[in-house]
């Protein structure tokens, strides 16, 4: 199985399938391709019918988009593991992972996903601020409900978590104030092995996309 992605640095999208694949120790080939560029461009046709990063090649089967891929893997691979196992926290997780998916453009705008970022607090505009707050409600009503289960939304690491693990790090770099509950969740994510390895070989890359830059 191989896993196509794009800069650790930059691409939050990859880091979804990749952190869900790397929690749940499920062996894959990593393939790296340096986004925005013509290496990216004359590579990703032979990869991706979309042309974007992540792409799950698994023998003949080929799943492009991080949410798709974590749902494949979770059904292939986990037998459902990877999400709770409660039908009504199921479809919580479910709802919330897509919300992420589909949503909080301003606050992708504001704050770029850029790991070798120095650690500083920035202003944003409204729109963003917005996204903010309801990232922290999503992640307050969950750690509430399901905290006596586990240290993450729904108590046992789960699909959900890997799609927030990108705002934790943006959070962090560039000190969004939380509450206690939130910044408990957040340091738990930044916490993980995974996320440690993911975050140091993202400060490691030497690629400068200025269009990432804050």
């Amino acid at each position: 199985m191989r896993l196509i992605i794009g800069n650790k640095k930059y691409s939050g999208w990859s880091l979804r399938a990749w952190l869900f694949a790397r929690y749940f120790n499920i062996p894959f080939e990593e393939i790296r391709l340096p986004i925005y560029t013509s290496a990216f461009d004359e590579q990703i046709p032979t990869y991706s019918p979309a042309g974007k990063v992540p792409v799950l090649h698994d023998n003949d089967c080929i799943i492009w988009d991080s949410l798709a891929i974590c749902e494949y893997l979770n059904e292939v691979h986990l037998a459902g593991k990877g999400l709770p196992s409660d039908i009504y926290a199921r479809a919580q997780a479910r709802a919330i992972s897509a919300e992420m998916h589909s949503g909080f453009a301003e606050l992708r705008k504001e704050l770029p996903l850029n790991c070798a970022y120095d650690k500083g607090a920035v202003s944003i505009n409204p729109l963003a601020k917005r996204d903010v707050q309801r990232i922290c409600e999503i992640w307050r009503t969950y750690r509430t409900l399901y905290g006596q289960q586990g240290n993450f939304l729904f108590g046992d690491f789960s699909l959900a978590d890997a799609m927030y693990a990108p705002v934790a790090i943006r959070f962090h770099i560039y000190e969004i104030p939380l509450a206690t509950t939130e910044r408990a969740y957040l340091n738990t994510l930044l916490a993980l092995p995974a996320m440690q390895e993911w975050i140091q070989a993202g400060r490691a890359e030497t690629d400068v996309l200025p269009s990432e830059e804050r």
